[in-house]
């Protein structure tokens, strides 16, 4: 699919920033951005889904991976992975330990436009239409209501784990997010949104000259939007294809780490 036609990098920005700025919203002391808008009521949904109590860790293993050789001398050392993560702006992980319970639904968009394997090329700007399109082809759990975290799986971890190519899965190019999607993620008011890539927006960028994570320089620091990164969806997706039911609870608390923007999460999907 080709990439989506913007203008000038900084012009899209200044309009993205003055249209989805939520800066102010819940008062100059706010600490949790669209997080807000889950509450007691929607918590308490969220565990009414629990069926069959069946967990599924969405933490990114590197089980299985072969150790790399350290620079052709004869013992062999782990290589250095980067780590299922939540990124936010608003404020320290600290302030957060407890904001990340909620209703969880799952967005399989591999598996409603990718190839056999379920899995998106490399490149693919996931737009709101494939957004709206796999949450209606999935039914009645897929609807994506206020105060949501939304997982957008895209095939990108699974096949890197499936093919054993790890080299460009944090600086290659990638299956992700448009820019454009920026107005959907504002529009329903979803708490947070994670795929199952290293930066969450789709590589290359759409934009002609170098953006630098366009995405991600609207929805965290202007949304208040946090976006989670290196999220494994394999398992859980096989089980919501199989019953059909693609919402659950989801308990996905960061480290409580004072200060920190960018930080490890062990997510937990309760079906």
């Amino acid at each position: 699919m080709p990439p989506t036609p913007l203008g000038p990098v900084e012009e899209e920005l200044a309009k993205a920033r003055a249209a989805y700025r939520n800066r102010g919203r819940w008062g100059e002391d706010d600490v949790l951005g669209t997080l807000n808008f889950v509450d007691d009521a929607i918590r308490a949904h969220a565990a009414s889904l629990v069926r069959r109590g069946r967990c599924f860790s969405l933490a990114a293993s590197t089980r299985g991976l072969p150790p790399r050789s350290d620079g052709g001398r004869d013992r062999a050392v782990a290589e250095p992975r980067p780590s299922t993560r939540w990124s936010t702006a608003v404020t320290g992980a600290e302030r957060l330990r407890d904001a990340f319970t909620g209703r969880g639904v799952l967005l399989d968009v591999g598996r409603a436009f990718g190839d056999a394997h379920g899995e998106l090329p490399d490149g693919f700007p996931v737009l709101e239409e494939h957004l709206r399109d796999t949450a209606e082809a999935q039914g009645a759990t897929s609807s994506v209501r206020r105060g949501d975290i939304v997982l957008v799986r895209t095939g990108r971890l699974g096949r890197v784990r499936r093919l054993g190519e790890w080299g460009g899965y944090a600086d290659g190019d990638a299956p992700g997010l448009s820019f454009t999607t920026l107005g959907w993620l504002h529009r329903t008011e979803i708490a947070a949104v994670a795929t199952d890539t290293w930066g969450v927006e789709v590589r290359p960028d759409e934009f002609a000259g170098p953006a630098g994570s366009p995405l991600h320089r609207i929805a965290v620091p202007d949304m208040g939007l946090p976006l989670g990164g290196m999220w494994d969806l394999e398992a859980l997706a096989e089980d919501c294809a199989a019953d059909g039911v693609h919402e659950f609870l989801l308990v996905a608390a960061p480290l409580p780490v004072s200060g920190a923007a960018d930080v490890p999460v062990n997510p937990i999907a309760v079906k």
